[in-house]
């Protein structure tokens, strides 16, 4: 009787296991947002309407819109950076240093502009409307571009002013799988965005607060 014992136990533990990595998963696609934020239809849901994958998170930062947009308006490898672990990007050779001030140079100005995730891996600008929302497409195949993606992706990053002069700052990843694999290696990464979104928002908020608190010079 033994052995039923330690089938059992064993199966009581597979079955609180998975709770828990399902619970943990659920937060991390919506860490942050509301149900009124995960509900809301954003800028670029329409690009991707019938996506495999969603998460929605958001933060709340004591900054205008105004204030805000120019850290977005400068992501990227090629640009300002992401705001987020430099150190372990920088381990798998993709060159990121994250600004700790607006630079005009850096400033993503159009539709079609890029925006790198590493050195010629980038994603293209979809929609940009100033202090309101930024929207980035693309995926990278095999060969660290876009060839042969096996998912269609995009990025929004979008602005909410508030009544006391806040800002809800909502970003969006949505994911559409074209090949049957596809999500074999897109769920799993997508814990590691969860890492890196978190930490970026956080950093935003910060650079954000910063600057309206100490603004550059004219």
């Amino acid at each position: 009787m033994g052995w039923i014992r330690g089938l059992t136990g064993a199966a009581v533990f597979s079955a609180a296991a998975a709770a828990v990595i399902l619970a943990v998963r659920r937060a991390s696609l919506r860490w942050g947002a509301t149900d009124e934020e995960l509900l809301a239809k954003l800028a670029g849901d329409d690009l991707l309407p019938r996506p495999d994958l969603v998460a929605t998170r958001a933060i709340s930062i004591g900054a205008p819109p105004s204030a805000v947009w120019p850290w977005l308006a400068q992501l990227g490898q090629n640009r300002g950076g992401f705001y987020t672990y430099d150190w372990l990007e920088n381990l798998v050779g993709v060159e990121i240093h994250s600004a700790d001030t607006v630079v005009p140079a850096f400033q993503i100005r159009s539709v079609g502009d890029a925006v790198n995730l590493a050195p010629g891996v980038a994603l293209s600008v979809a929609s940009i409307h100033e202090e309101s929302d930024l929207v980035l497409r693309g995926a990278v195949g095999p060969d660290g571009t876009g060839e042969g993606a096996p998912y269609d992706f995009t990025w929004a990053f979008v602005l909410r002013p508030r009544a006391d002069g806040s800002t809800r700052l909502i970003v969006r990843e949505r994911y559409a799988y074209l090949r049957r694999w596809a999500g074999a290696l897109v769920e799993p990464v997508e814990m590691v965005s969860f890492v890196m979104t978190e930490r970026m928002l956080r950093g935003i908020r910060r650079r954000s607060e910063r600057s309206l608190s100490h603004p550059t010079p004219s």
